[in-house]
């Protein structure tokens, strides 16, 4: 008899709590404002393998805009986007405005990826979109490190890979990630 009511209980708590796959979300179903202000539903992405990735003009890393340039330049025809964030948390690297990052980033490095206003991906107002992305819903938990982490999202909507900033967005194990989730069509 304990066992029947233990069971009866199991199977009501089952059904009263959502599981995690219940609550779990894509940070392709999140809004954003592009660049120039624009809103942008990040669902348009949804089929493609994503990288979105925190950037910063003042950088000891920001030469690695010239690397997600030529990577988003080499795999885009087979699916795949990169997606910028520009964030001054970090050493206020980023403190120019929206306009100013543009400048920056056609002028020095032929930015062709898409590029959002600027957020706050660390700390108090961080945007929903990296509030995800760092939280246990994502499956890759923890605070933005600095300027250039990269979040890999399959063609599924689920983040698959995160990439600390300094690997390059050349580096073998990122080339290698993409590649794996590009192949998966």
């Amino acid at each position: 008899m304990k066992f029947v009511v233990l069971t009866s209980l199991l199977l009501v708590f089952a059904m009263v709590v959502p599981t995690r796959a219940a609550d779990e979300k894509s940070p392709l179903e999140f809004k954003v404002d592009s660049i120039d202000g624009k809103p942008v539903d990040l669902q348009q992405y949804k089929g493609n393998v994503v990288l979105i990735v925190n950037v910063a003009s003042q950088c000891g890393l920001t030469p690695q805009y010239k690397q997600l340039e030529e990577v988003y330049t080499k795999y885009k025809g087979q699916g795949l986007q990169v997606l910028g964030f520009p964030a001054n948390e970090f050493g206020k690297q980023e403190p120019g405005t929206n306009e100013e990052i543009v400048k920056f980033c056609t002028g020095n490095y032929n930015v062709d990826f898409p590029m959002f206003s600027k957020i706050v991906v660390k700390g108090e107002g961080i945007n929903p979109l990296y509030d995800y992305l760092t939280s246990d819903k994502s499956g890759f938990a923890g605070p933005i490190s600095w300027n250039f982490e990269k979040f890999l999202v399959g063609r599924d909507g689920k983040v698959v890979k995160r990439f600390s900033p300094r690997v390059k967005p050349d580096a073998p194990e990122v080339i290698q990630a993409i590649e794996a989730e590009i192949a998966k069509k």
